[in-house]
């Protein structure tokens, strides 16, 4: 991805307790986004928040599960985003419980790779 550049956010709506193939669903996508060579992916994960099902979700300390809104926003260029959904679409489609897929039109004014940290053995 080119610094100051167009480019596109892709945010996918799923809940930290989704699975796909016995892992955990955001993991999952964030992993096939590094292997599709994306420029990069984040998870968020909320703190209140209800979908389709209208049931509200909520962090309390006395729950068992953690089940929490989750976030994967992915930002690259348009057509990298866009071929991208098209590879996970069917594991989105297959999950039990709803999710949302957006984008985004961004502007891009810094991409800045860093350093790689070495390390002694």
């Amino acid at each position: 991805m080119e610094k100051e550049s167009k480019a596109l956010s892709m945010r996918i709506f799923i809940s930290s307790t989704d699975k796909y193939d016995g892992k955990i669903l955001h993991e999952t996508l964030v992993f096939k986004a590094k292997e599709s060579g994306l420029a990069g992916a984040t998870v968020t994960k909320g703190i209140l928040g209800f979908g389709a099902s209208s049931v509200i979700h909520s962090y309390k300390f006395w729950e068992i599960t953690e089940k929490l809104p989750v976030i994967v926003e992915i930002i690259d260029e348009k057509d990298k985003v866009l071929e991208f959904y098209e590879s996970i679409k069917p594991i989105l489609e297959s999950m039990r419980y709803g999710c949302l897929v957006t984008t985004e039109k961004v502007d891009v004014i810094l991409y800045k790779t860093g350093k790689e940290k070495f390390f002694n053995s």
